[in-house]
């Protein structure tokens, strides 16, 4: 075998191992970390038990897997095994295994000793997966509880080293050299815009004009892929390959592409980020990066996803480029400028602060868990986003009020699937068989959606599957299969699905998405108060039902249905009653000048069904303002100078000082919360023109509490006395810095700028001249009397000859006088 960077380092490992239960590993793509070390590790026998190392993507797992197999002369599945999602080859015989997804996260939740296994690899952590953040904070309580001899080892090419080392004070740190060929840069900006793709076509037949060797070209997401292979194809030499790489492509097409080209030919690879590490493509010198990748931001608030184009992070920009030397000295062209690089990120946003937290929730129900920071973290989970998640649970019939599993809880938890999924096989569980079929043939489709399916409709695709015309069919029942075997071992002799238990099954999972038509014209509600469409052409958008699957927030701000199916209310309350319920409403009418009561039948937040009741009792006519005052909004009520004043600060507070842990405060939440805060102050309201007595400045006052409204005003205040004695009135504004105007004179003798927020935050100041003018703006008064105030003194002094002017305004005595007054 030929030598690699890691070889250097290996034996100060090995010594590590000895005598450290925790190692740290950085070393550069190429280094041999994901292949040399692990065999190394293997063949010496450096320790007694298996080895389980975490690969956070699957094509590079099976890759390293069919490698080091290959390496020993065997299959995988010997030696060296191999885990994920709807794959596994271990056997007896195996020590070390590759897993991958959350794969280690089921291991450790399903034996928290680790029986039989002595180390942990978590490799490459820099792209700080969620399952990779889950998993090592599980290790890291089993190293400290269970077992004091198991070992963790975490291995990155690029990783913020001050952080990781904060987490593991006790580990041993290594640093190997890589081995990377000499990468020549060019920049060449690219505009993004709808000619976006055509500039980087433009781009790329440039360079392999210029050049010789094959290309990867790293572009946001698949769709970019398709569309730019579709442009390459036309006009290209016959001795240039084009192969897309990304994760839905089945192995033969991932292999093309990662294999060498044949004689006497080149390649073009179009990947995605996949390709920045763990993986070596074969014969490329030339690199294209695009700058951008896709990922997925989700808001906590509306329970629904946002698919982002964002810049890549600088170390990302670092890994693509040094795909280039690899194999030999290469050329790195990037498609934006070195400035723009610069302004980019250190490291990408991790997974954990942007992501969707309800398989995270449900693991750390599983680990009896009560609060995330039970356990150790790089970056806590956001504490808004862990709550809506726990939400969403309750509302699957998962976890109960105290967050604990449910009898179904425990159900679900046992598919060891994502949360929605496993809880559509657990309702399906609870029926007849052509549920199970259906339910099972259903998950297989969500788990990986067909990609370029252009119908949203999950009936159609799905009877695409059953009569095999669905790319892809064969592995999808395959994974079908073992869903059915998980409700009722045995084979499946017939795929059929069942129209009548579809719409069932996806609500028991998608409680929060089932969506009633507003208009008719492809515009929907979903049952968590987010809005959706469909476009009007669609046949589905014909439905006065559906339940929705996949819904993301697009760039205009409205939510695409991409996938759902149509339902039928008293169908779904038939079969999951919980989710439905019968609520009285009670409003003012303002046309009648009276209070007014409906019953409702709603789910979730969708009314399905109303009907008017007799004369409501006028004992409840508060409750009607305060959906009223829902209706209209804040601006209804009497808001006093008191008031506004209270809840800027108080919004400011849940910024510059979120250990007071206030509640949310924007419009919406109030609205959300107004039975709590503003119903107990409306006793004896009748109308809306009784508004304009409701002390709103109380009313939140008590909502805050009385010691944290104390807080507030003694670390936000809503005057500051300057060195001269006098108060002025601090403006705050929600996102800026609070702003003190005051006379210049009254601040000589003042060495530094005002703090405020318990000494966390600046004040701005807005010096005036004698006559209240603005002389200037600062944030650093210091800086602002050795610097321009000399300037500022030359103007003003002829202006304002009676007013004092000294060369010394830091030493000097603050006054409100002009100079005979001082006399």
């Amino acid at each position: 075998m030929s030598q690699l960077p890691i070889d250097a380092v290996i034996p100060e490992l090995i010594s590590h191992l000895s005598n450290h239960s925790q190692l740290i590993l950085k070393a550069p793509p190429g280094a041999g970390k994901s292949t040399r070390l692990p065999l190394v590790l293997l063949q010496q026998a450096v320790v007694t038990g298996k080895i389980v190392m975490l690969e956070p993507r699957r094509l590079a797992a099976r890759n390293i897997a069919n490698y080091l197999a290959a390496q020993l002369g065997e299959e995988v599945g010997q030696s060296v095994g191999l885990r994920m999602r709807g794959e596994t080859k271990v056997s007896n015989a195996t020590k070390l295994e590759i897993v991958t997804e959350g794969v280690m996260t089921r291991m450790l939740q399903q034996d928290p000793e680790l029986d039989g296994i002595s180390l942990l690899i978590f490799d490459e952590f820099h792209e700080r997966s969620l399952h990779a953040d889950t998993s090592l904070a599980l290790a890291l309580e089993v190293q400290e509880a269970l077992r004091d001899d198991l070992q963790i080892l975490v291995m990155s090419a690029t990783l913020d080293e001050q952080a990781l080392t904060s987490l593991l004070p006790q580990a041993s740190y290594t640093e190997s050299q890589g081995r990377c060929f000499p990468v020549s840069y060019q920049y060449q900006a690219v505009p993004d815009d709808r000619d976006w793709l055509a500039g980087i076509e433009r781009a790329i037949r440039q360079l392999l004009s210029q050049e010789s060797g094959s290309m990867l070209v790293f572009l946001p997401g698949a769709g970019e892929i398709k569309r730019l292979a579709e442009q390459l194809s036309e006009g290209m030499a016959d001795n240039v390959l084009v192969c897309p790489l990304y994760g839905q492509l089945n192995g033969k097409q991932q292999q093309q592409a990662i294999a060498p080209a044949p004689q006497g030919q080149r390649k073009v690879v179009l990947a995605t980020n996949i390709a920045e590490t763990s993986l070596t493509i074969e014969g490329v010198r030339l690199v294209v990066d695009c700058g951008y990748e896709r990922v997925a931001q989700w808001d906590p608030k509306t329970g629904i996803s946002r698919l982002e184009k964002v810049r890549i992070a600088q170390s990302s920009a670092e890994q693509r480029a040094g795909r280039a030397g690899r194999l030999e000295a290469g050329l790195c062209l990037r498609l934006y400028s070195e400035e723009q690089l610069t302004r980019q990120p250190a490291t990408p946003k991790p997974e954990i602060l942007r992501a969707d937290l309800t398989s995270l929730a449900m693991e750390l129900a599983q680990w009896g868990c009560q609060q995330a920071d039970d356990l150790q973290w790089l970056d806590l989970p956001p504490a808004i986003a862990l709550r809506q998640s726990q939400a969403l649970l309750q509302q699957l019939g998962v976890l109960d009020s105290r967050l604990q599993f449910t009898e179904f809880g425990q159900t679900v938890q046992s598919f060891g699937a994502e949360p929605r999924h496993a809880a559509i096989l657990a309702f399906a569980l609870q029926h007849d068989n052509s549920a199970q079929v259906t339910a099972a043939m259903l998950v297989a489709l969500l788990e990986e959606p067909p990609r370029g399916a252009n119908n949203p409709d999950l009936h159609f695709q799905l009877s695409l599957l059953e009569s095999g015309k669905l790319a892809r069919a064969t592995q999808y029942l395959q994974r079908a299969q073992q869903h059915f075997n998980k409700m009722t071992p045995g084979s499946v002799s017939q795929w059929r699905v069942s129209r009548e238990w579809l719409a069932p099954l996806l609500a028991a999972g998608f409680p929060d998405r089932i969506a009633l038509s507003r208009s008719g014209d492809g515009r929907y509600q979903l049952a968590n108060g987010q809005g959706a469409m469909l476009p009007a052409d669609e046949p589905l958008a014909d439905s006065e039902l559906l339940v929705v699957v996949d819904v993301v927030k697009t760039r205009q701000g409205d939510s695409r249905i991409f996938s759902a199916a149509a339902a039928d209310s008293d169908h779904l309350q038939q079969y999951l009653p919980r989710l439905f319920c019968e609520r009285e409403w009670l409003d003012w009418d303002d046309n009648k000048g009276r209070l007014t009561a409906e019953k409702h039948w709603c789910c979730g937040k969708l009314i399905l069904k109303r009907q008017s009741v007799g004369e409501p009792d006028p004992a409840k006519a508060s409750q009607a303002l305060v959906n009223a005052i829902r209706r209209k909004g804040l601006g209804v009520l009497n808001w006093s100078a008191k008031a506004e004043s209270l809840l800027v600060r108080a919004r400011c507070a849940g910024e510059w000082l979120p250990e007071l842990a206030l509640p949310a405060l924007d419009e919406a939440s109030l609205l959300a919360q107004a039975e709590e805060w503003l119903l107990p102050f409306m006793n004896g309201m009748t109308s809306l023109k009784a508004l304009a007595k409701l002390d709103v400045a109380q009313a939140l006052e008590a909502y805050l509490g009385w010691d944290k409204t104390q807080v507030l005003e003694a670390a936000l205040p809503t005057h500051y006395q300057v060195p001269t004695g006098s108060r002025y009135p601090i403006r705050y504004q929600v996102g800026q810095q609070p702003v003190l105007a005051v006379k210049l004179q009254e601040m000589f003798g003042e060495q530094r700028s005002p703090m405020i927020a318990n000494g966390k935050v600046g004040l701005v100041l807005e010096l005036l001249s004698p006559a209240q003018r603005p002389l200037q703006i600062t944030q650093d008064l210091a800086a602002f009397w050795q610097g321009s105030y000399h300037d500022v003194k030359k103007e003003m002094k002829g202006r304002y000859p009676k007013h004092p002017w000294p060369d010394d305004p830091a030493n000097h005595e603050p006054t409100r006088k002009t100079k005979r007054q001082l006399q």
